[in-house]
């Protein structure tokens, strides 16, 4: 059996999204791309993460790292990355609002999950088979995740700004011991791998 992964790219004050969530500022009016910069603009020098990120058998994400807004689900939405999402597996998603599958191009399908996290970390572990799982975030995902005492591998990449405020990785969490297995710095990003 895999073990349970988490990426998560934070502020240096540990914050994932600012406030103001939105579909025109996925993570924040004030955050806008400087989280991912490092893996859009800078890719190629971070390939290593990058294919890391994406190389887990089954994924778990939190409803707004699929879409922005409460409420019913948009059966017009199929997530922030078009018809060709970069998972190229399952996706099982955390709402509480019930929807069909979304079966798209390279492999991915979004399964939207209502009955808790538990639930969702069952059924991809049902699907990755003898893989990986990678919890894609958000930071209150991660946080219910890391509390549970499920998350076997962390991995921040760190990039140099503060945020301020926002949602953070940690809020809420209990004490865990974890041990650095590696560190690797660029200047536009610090990529820190935790195990339990």
């Amino acid at each position: 059996m895999g073990i349970v992964k988490a990426d998560m790219a934070v502020s240096l004050d540990g914050y994932s999204a600012g406030h103001d969530q939105s579909l025109e500022h996925p993570f924040g009016q004030l955050v806008g791309e400087r989280l991912h910069t490092w893996m859009f603009e800078y890719g190629d020098a971070h390939q290593a993460e990058v294919d890391a990120i994406v190389g887990a058998g089954a994924y778990i994400m939190g409803r707004n790292m699929f879409t922005a807004g409460r409420g019913p689900l948009d059966p017009d939405w199929k997530g922030w990355w078009g018809d060709d999402p970069p998972y190229h597996g399952p996706v099982f998603v955390l709402t509480h609002h019930a929807r069909d599958p979304i079966p798209l191009e390279g492999g991915t399908t979004f399964h939207f999950v209502t009955d808790g996290p538990e639930s969702a970390l069952r059924q991809a572990r049902e699907a990755a088979g003898d893989g990986d799982i990678s919890i894609t975030g958000g930071a209150t995902t991660l946080n219910e995740y890391l509390a549970a005492g499920q998350v076997d591998e962390l991995r921040l990449h760190v990039v140099p700004f503060t945020l301020g405020s926002g949602t953070r990785v940690f809020d809420g969490v209990p004490p865990i011991e974890f041990s650095s297995t590696s560190v690797r710095h660029t200047p536009e990003v610090t990529h820190v791998t935790l195990r339990r």
